[in-house]
């Protein structure tokens, strides 16, 4: 069988797809693991482990470079990308591995609202429209249509949840910037975003519970799976994938997360599914499918913005 050489974007295709695949995984696992650590160990085990192997990486391949490319853009996405993993794992025992997973990736919405403030794009009916259907598809799965469960612990940590959504879509609007160099300039961005981000997460180890250091053999397990299946190759294969897609694309492909994740959920967790969540869902997935296809007639407008997600 001869070799078939794989173009640039079918290669893009692919990293982008195994990227979300890998992310998904990180769902139940975190819910394990927040079984017996607390939020706060959790996550500062997983970015310490994480900024260590990294940077380990880049000086073994003497690409790690002990200066910080454009600043200001570098901290504004570790504080977006550390404020929305401490949300998450704060919310994420309140609520199960499934929604969690719908509400963080609801971020493509609040891509679709953010855009126009903050890159000048135009908020088209499409648009408007999956932000409508995204919003219908949260008070499906949040409450089953079961509105007493409003009065619960559950819906403060969904809501958690759907903040952390907000701070990715920032870190997801400016992160197009980071590829627009060569490959050794954003792996080195790359590292620099991870250190700031566990800088962002370092303080609030105040707030961890005993055992910071006595932590189980299981415990370590997620700690290092997530920190490394969950963070350093998904995020080096989703950079890699950005260089020759649009954001927007690049969305739609990362919904392999929410397969995986909702999948993952109910084989590993047992986690419920009903009717009105299964709706939800896929209302969910609708409104990001809506909001991420590219408006033509608008493509030659962005075309020239720095910071265009097209």
């Amino acid at each position: 069988m001869p070799v078939i050489l794989l173009s640039n974007k079918a290669k893009a295709v692919f990293f982008t797809l195994l990227a979300g695949a890998l992310w998904g995984t990180s769902f139940p696992i975190i819910k394990i693991g927040l079984e017996t650590i607390d939020p706060f160990t959790f996550v500062f085990w997983r970015f310490l482990i994480s900024c260590l192997v990294l940077a380990a990486i880049m000086l073994a391949l003497r690409k790690f470079e002990f200066k910080i490319p454009d600043k200001k853009l570098i901290i504004l996405l570790g504080i977006a990308n550390g404020a929305g993993y401490l949300l998450q794992y704060v919310g994420m025992p309140y609520t199960t591995a499934a929604k969690a997973a719908l509400f963080i990736n609801l971020s493509a919405i609040w891509v679709a609202i953010l855009s126009p403030k903050l890159l000048g794009e135009t908020f088209s009916p499409k648009k408007v429209a999956g932000v409508l259907f995204g919003l219908i598809g949260i008070v499906f799965v949040s409450t089953n249509l079961d509105f007493a469960s409003l009065t619960q612990g559950q819906l403060a940590g969904d809501t958690l949840l759907v903040i952390s959504g907000v701070t990715w879509a920032l870190f997801m609007i400016y992160n197009k910037k980071l590829v627009m160099h060569s490959t050794t300039a954003t792996y080195q961005s790359m590292t620099w975003v991870l250190i700031f981000t566990f800088l962002t997460i370092a303080p609030f180890s105040l707030l961890a519970g005993p055992g910071f250091f006595s932590l189980d053999i299981w415990a370590w397990g997620a700690i290092f799976w997530t920190a490394i299946v969950c963070w350093v190759i998904p995020y080096f294969l989703w950079l890699k994938g950005l260089k020759h897609l649009s954001a927007s694309t690049s969305t739609v492909l990362l919904l392999s997360e929410i397969v995986v994740a909702v999948i993952a959920s109910i084989v590993i967790l047992r986690e419920p599914i009903t009717v009105f969540s299964s709706i939800g869902a896929f209302l969910i997935v609708v409104a990001i499918v809506l909001v991420s296809l590219k408006d033509n007639h608008l493509t030659q407008k962005k075309s020239n913005k720095p910071l265009s997600l097209d």
